[in-house]
């Protein structure tokens, strides 16, 4: 065997070595998860809660989250698993993450997003730097922003999980955003994370300076990787620091013509992601600002923490730019012309008066004439599902969906993958705590809302909830011809020696 192949043999047992060292094989499906792990000890009934009332229920799922009619900040901290799937729904692997140092809130609905890294190394998802069955703690305040109104007195770290694909090494990067409330999602790109989230959540009583500083604290934040604590806000300033209306960063409805809004509540931004070094998000929750799909900054250029105050956040073309009817969370660029975005629905119990599914769903958009058009709202085996209980007392039913990703198939359609947000037919509980779906649907050229379904891939167990979904990267075109262009030459070698 001449020098050429003993160097294709290196090269092809490098990537052999690299491939069987991956922690979650390239071409799996990433699923966030969550389970209640609190026992009837961890509330006592009668208990004054940590954000106001006394307890009316002990620890015991799933009643323990009726204690949030006596308390609007209630919530317990609870344990992250990462699920690796086949693109079929089987499970082939779990990353449990230390909940030591990192937890996630039962039953917070919008957090755990997750989102691979720009490098396609990492994924990255956002929790609590505390321990599991905590009460409260998403509506703590954090070390760096108090908020003294605030009824949860407790101050804690949010905290930005980074997962290596290749190995499964967790690191926490500590940080005091998101004040009285939750970050939603984070992604690594260019030596930063950026992270989007809510801040506040005394809602009565606080002004001034406080106040700036948790309209400071929301939004879009950016820190450098490897750094922790104080982050900073992404987007231009509006308004006037101290003022209880118009102070926001990035968007102000004073942009569209509208009137000043409540100060912080413009940029309350759920999901984001990643396209052409490009990074857009999106708000679909509250009844101030805009509920729609943002573009931070220029295309092709990732904020600095040169250009951070100086950052427009402005809507896509095309997009609603005033309102609050749509509820767009995750989103998933198939090319530079094709936009899904899931809705996550209004939230309301099927049969609400009023209630509006127009948009719920997954949502496809094209570019033309220089902005984006709806062109087709997918619902078929989403909305229609028969109600489900998943062992509680009350019926459940999809209403739309979160988190979102996808894959370009070989033939050019696109297959997606997201999680559902859901309603029930019971309210005096968090309807965060009932348990949703992982789907998936294939969308092609001929597609159409009548001929395209939704096929339900996983069910979240009794006290379970998913989160966000990702799908790791595949080999690079050149890694995958070397490796056959290597399996090739060394079956020329044995014919050759065989001859």
């Amino acid at each position: 065997m001449n020098r050429t192949s003993l160097l294709t043999l290196a090269a092809l047992a490098a990537l052999s070595a690299n491939a069987g060292a991956q922690a979650i094989a390239p071409g799996s499906l990433i699923v966030s998860r969550t389970v209640y792990a609190g026992t009837a000890g961890t509330v006592t009934p009668g208990q004054a809660l940590p954000g106001g009332g006394k307890a009316v229920a002990d620890g015991t799922f799933p009643n323990v989250f009726k204690n949030e009619s006596v308390d609007a900040s209630f919530g317990v901290t609870a344990p992250i698993f990462l699920d690796q799937m086949t693109t079929s729904g089987k499970k082939t692997g779990t990353i449990a993450i230390d909940p030591g140092q990192l937890s996630t809130s039962f039953a917070s609905k919008s957090e755990l997003g997750l989102n691979i890294s720009q490098d396609g190394k990492s994924v990255t998802f956002m929790g609590y730097v505390s321990p599991v069955n905590q009460l409260d703690v998403s509506n703590s305040n954090t070390p760096g922003v108090v908020d003294p109104t605030n009824a949860v007195k407790t101050s804690t770290q949010r905290g930005i999980a980074t997962v290596s694909l290749a190995t499964g090494a967790l690191t926490v990067t500590g940080i005091n955003a998101y004040s009285g409330n939750n970050g939603r999602n984070a992604v690594l790109a260019g030596g930063n994370y950026y992270t989007v989230g809510n801040a506040g959540n005394s809602g009565k009583g606080v002004s001034g300076s406080v106040l700036a500083q948790l309209s400071d604290d929301t939004g879009v934040q950016m820190i450098a990787q490897g750094q922790s604590g104080n982050t900073t806000v992404v987007g231009k300033t509006y308004g006037t620091a101290g003022s209880t209306t118009g102070y926001q960063h990035g968007f102000s409805t004073t942009t569209t013509g509208a009137a000043a809004d409540k100060t912080g509540k413009d940029d309350n931004f759920r999901g984001e992601t990643l396209f052409n070094n490009t990074l857009y998000v999106t708000k679909g929750s509250g009844g101030n600002g805009v509920n729609t799909v943002y573009q931070v900054g220029t295309a092709g250029q990732l904020p600095t923490a040169a250009t951070a105050s100086s950052t427009e956040i402005t809507p896509l073309a095309g997009f609603p730019t005033s309102g609050t009817a749509t509820h767009p969370f995750g989103l998933w660029f198939a090319n530079a012309t094709t936009l899904f975005v899931a809705d996550e629905g209004d939230g309301q119990a099927k049969g609400t008066a009023g209630k509006d599914s127009s948009n719920a769903g997954l949502d496809e958009y094209t570019f033309f004439g220089g902005k984006w058009t709806e062109v087709a709202v997918f619902q078929k085996g989403l909305l229609d599902q028969a109600g489900y209980s998943g062992g509680l007392p009350w019926t459940v039913n999809a209403d739309g969906l979160r988190n979102l990703t996808g894959e370009v198939n070989a033939n050019g359609t696109f297959t997606l993958f997201a999680t559902t947000s859901t309603v029930s037919n019971e309210a005096t509980h968090d309807q965060g705590a009932d348990p949703n779906e992982l789907v998936s649907i294939t969308v092609g050229p001929d597609s159409t809302a009548s001929n395209t379904a939704f096929t339900v891939l996983e069910t979240a167990a009794y006290g379970e909830r998913l989160g966000g979904v990702a799908l790791a990267p595949v080999p690079e075109p050149d890694n995958v011809a070397l490796m056959l262009a290597g399996l090739g030459l060394l079956g020329w070698c044995a014919r050759r020696r065989r001859a």
